[in-house]
Parts: structure tokens; sequence; C-alpha cells
């Protein structure tokens, strides 16, 4: 049987090949996806998710319901500086003509979870503000769902774009500590995501000699982080955190080593915005309840985003 997902995501290049990967993955059923603000501006995120979902032939089949367009309470900034114009490298900004779904998103989330209770999986991949949205709307939503994803914060660890955050936390830390408090969720952050997800230039160049259009469309994509890459690290490298976090979904024998902790996320302004505390040692006495994925097989993700890029099929060798 299929597992029902609802893949909640602030739609620049990353969060496409997540997207790809569960809509091309025969034993998922991806029954909406919900945009949430993050990454670039709102209306280019609606279109890259709709155009994702075209590429991989379910545009028809999948909806799109479009959610908050900004965090709860502050201000946030967008990051083309790294994903280019529009979030897809710069160089692509599709306009599909395909109608977004009726219905705001944190209501279809809600829906969805009322409908089948304990079958429907939220992956998010972007700030959780959409999903802070869902719980004030039904505060029994742990219950309702059958597991929540989660891609963010930075667990003992330096942030992406911020040094004290991951970027999803640092745009809505107010959901993000609703979310850890509320929910039952597993956590993929960018410390195992940069150690685990990521792809230097010899992969890379595989890719781009590949003739498929999955591997054309990750290439474009790729464009402007692998020239920011270039620039802050010297490296010509990418980090793929959403489709990492969805490929431990897909396949859970990915994920090598998980523990549970507490986990908190610091709301206030300041230099420590969206910090995510994990109490690793047990020194709090707050409630351990957030799984933390802390290893994944890197090679084991290198076959599976392969083989959907190559192959249209990342379960093709699981």
């Amino acid at each position: 049987m299929s597992r029902r997902v609802i893949v909640d995501t602030d739609t620049a290049g990353d969060d496409t090949q997540a997207v790809l990967m569960a809509a091309l993955a025969p034993s998922l059923d991806v029954e909406a996806v919900t945009i949430v603000g993050g990454n670039v501006p709102f209306d280019r995120e609606v279109e890259n998710a709709k155009y994702t979902l075209d590429l991989a032939g379910v545009a028809d089949e999948v909806p799109v319901h479009e959610g908050a367009r900004g965090p709860l309470v502050k201000d946030f900034e967008h990051v083309e500086h790294i994903h280019g114009e529009g979030g897809l490298g710069g160089s692509l900004h599709p306009d599909t003509g395909i109608p977004s779904a009726s219905g705001f998103a944190p209501d279809a989330i809600v829906e969805a979870a009322r409908a089948s209770p304990g079958d429907l999986t939220l992956v998010c991949i972007g700030p959780l503000t959409n999903v802070a949205l869902a719980l004030r709307r039904e505060p029994a939503l742990d219950d309702l769902l059958d597991s929540v994803w989660v891609m963010g914060g930075a667990v003992n660890t330096l942030g992406n774009d911020r040094p004290a955050a991951e970027y999803n936390f640092w745009v809505d830390p107010d959901a993000a500590k609703v979310v850890v408090r509320e929910l039952d969720v597993t956590l993929v952050d960018w410390g195992v995501c940069l150690r685990d997800g990521t792809f230097g230039a010899d992969r890379l160049a595989r890719f781009e000699e590949a003739d498929t259009r999955y591997a054309e469309f990750f290439t474009t994509v790729s464009e402007q982080v692998r020239a920011f890459s270039r620039e802050r690290l010297g490296e010509d490298v990418t980090t793929q955190p959403d489709s990492l976090t969805m490929a431990c979904l897909l396949a859970p024998d990915l994920v090598e080593e998980a523990s549970t902790y507490f986990v908190d996320v610091d709301e206030r302004e300041g230099m420590t915005r969206g910090y995510s505390l994990v109490d690793e040692l047990g020194i709090t006495d707050g409630e351990p309840r957030t799984r933390v994925v802390e290893s994944v097989d890197e090679e084991g993700f290198y076959r599976v985003f392969s083989d959907m890029l190559l192959h249209g099929n990342p379960e093709r060798s699981l």
C-alpha cells in the first residue's frame, strides 16, 4: 500500500528535488503540496512547485494549496542570493498556467488529517508557519497524523545562512517552537544534511552529463547554489537537505543513527533567533519527544537521488 503524504514547502531548487522524489516514488501517494513563505517571493514558490509536479507528470493529480506568505509575527528575508532569482537557479522562471487549489493550506492539512486519522504523513521542508496554523485549527493534530518529518534546525552546529540558526527555523522561530513542542517530529537538521547530503564536483558532473529531463532540471536549479558555494566555501558542491529528508522517509534503512531528545527553539529577536536547543545530555527537565536523525547512509542516499534523476524512480535500487 502507498503511503499518503503532504509536502509543505517554500519551493526553491533544493525543495523541487524533494517534491520530485515524492512524486516519482511508487510507494508514496502525494495528496497535496502546500506552499509557505520562505526562500523566494511567494508567487514564484507556487509556480516552482507546479512546474515540478508537471515535470513529474502529476500536476493534474496533486493539488497545490497556497498558505501563509510570511511568518506568524516576524519579518524575514528571502535568499535568492543562494537559489537564484525566482528560486530555480536564476534562469528558469516558469509560468505554468495551472490553477492553485481552493482552500488555505493549513485548512487543507487539517481536513486531510481528519479525513483519514493515522494515515497521513507531513513532510515539512520550509518554515513551519502552515503547520503551526494547522495546530491552532486542530489541537489534536498530533493524534491524527501518522508522522511528521521536518527539515530544520542546526543540532549543536553552525547554521547555514545565519551562524546560530538554520534558515527554516530562523524565518519563523515562533512556529518552529510550537511544532516541536506539540508534535512528535522526526528532525533532519542542517548538520546531518551538510555531512551526509552534499554532492561534490564528480557526482555533479555525472548529472550534468546525463541525458534525462530530471538531470537537466537538477543541473539548472543548482547553478546559483554551486556559484554561491564556490564563493562562500571555495568548493563546487551542493547540499540536498530537503531530498535527504524525503529519502529517509522513503527508505528508513538510510537512517543509521537517531535518538530522541527534548528540543526547543529560541523565538527571540537577536543573534540567536531560530537557534535550536537539542538537549543531548538530558540536562533540562524538558520532555524528550523529538526524534533527531544523527547519521544517514551517504552512499545509499546518493543511489536514491541518482535513480531519481537518471531513471525516474528513486526506489529503483531499494
